[in-house]
């Protein structure tokens, strides 16, 4: 095993990992500020991806589609809050589940319908393509480091907008005390939708970047979506810090175990059933990097245990 290619597996879960911040970071905003359980975050993620490769086949510029994504996202987030998710505050968790369950099936027929089953696919842009020189030998993709940036960037305009801004102190003090800050004058409706939309952003923003390294297809949200839950449980739930190192912890975690579980097994059986267990075994890591977190720290890394 290389040097370059240990490097280029720890940069691939570093991509991974910020990926998963993305999405989780408007996830725990909108658990953390409304109580909500959200399950249709997931196909505002592959409403991004879709509308990014849509606009993008349509204008032949990545970056239209990439624009594209933000805004059909926090719309469609926005329009979903207004209509479907206000309704569902004052319910309890099941009924919250259950409803935006039901949206989730709305989105995937929906989009179906639209776009049809095949997957679209984007291609990376000309200013992006080609690769890095790792040391020891080897590069990287130039793509994949824009996507790790571009997740650095976000986290920092995050925490920058969470900690430092009018918007930030309301959604903190939404989340600490809902019925106060409605009683000082704050408008709760129009917060509720800033931050559903927000979060919509962030996920539509993820799946275009994602986009363009998997096909983008109906259902693509989903899987993501239990990694992104399994983030915010490691973080703690409503903590921006929480996820973004709960998200590197899980991309790092996923990704070397399923690069160093196979060659490890490999010493001791043959390489079909060395890939078959490690695999199966690394599959298995972050949930029990999960159940470790949460024997230490019940409340997740940076939550409050309750």
């Amino acid at each position: 095993m290389s040097a370059a290619l240990l490097i280029e597996q720890v940069l691939n879960g570093l991509q991974l990992g910020v990926m998963l911040f993305v999405m989780a970071a408007g996830l725990t905003l909108i658990f953390g500020v409304m109580g909500l359980i959200n399950l249709a975050h997931g196909s505002l993620y592959m409403v991004g991806a879709f509308a990014c490769a849509a606009v993008a086949a349509a204008t032949g510029s990545f970056w239209l589609g990439l624009a594209a994504s933000l805004a059909a996202a926090a719309i469609t987030g926005a329009i979903v809050e207004i209509v479907v998710i206000r309704r569902l505050y004052s319910r309890d968790h099941l009924d919250q589940v259950l409803a935006t369950f039901a949206l989730i099936l709305i989105f995937s027929e929906g989009t179906r319908w639209l776009f049809g089953s095949f997957p679209l696919y984007l291609d990376v842009p000309p200013i992006l393509s080609g690769a890095v020189p790792l040391p020891g030998g080897g590069a990287y993709s130039l793509y994949r480091l824009a996507i790790i940036g571009a997740g650095i960037l976000v986290a920092a305009g995050l925490f920058l907008l969470i900690g430092r801004t009018r918007l930030g102190i309301r959604i903190r003090a939404g989340e600490a005390d809902r019925e106060m800050i409605a009683a000082l004058g704050v408008d709760i409706g129009r917060l509720y939708t800033m931050v559903f939309a927000l979060g919509a952003a962030l996920a539509g923003f993820a799946g275009a970047l994602v986009g363009t390294i998997q096909s983008v297809q109906v259902g693509m949200g989903e899987p993501v979506l239990i990694l992104a839950f399994v983030v915010i449980v490691i973080g703690g739930i409503g903590s921006i810090k929480g996820a973004f190192i709960g998200a590197l912890l899980v991309g790092i975690t996923d990704t070397l175990g399923r690069f160093l579980l196979p060659i490890a097994f490999g010493t001791v059986m043959n390489a079909s059933d060395a890939t078959a267990v490690g695999s199966a075994l690394a599959s298995m890591l972050i949930y029990i990097l999960m159940a470790v977190v949460l024997v230490v720290r019940p409340g997740g890394l940076y939550g409050t245990a309750t």
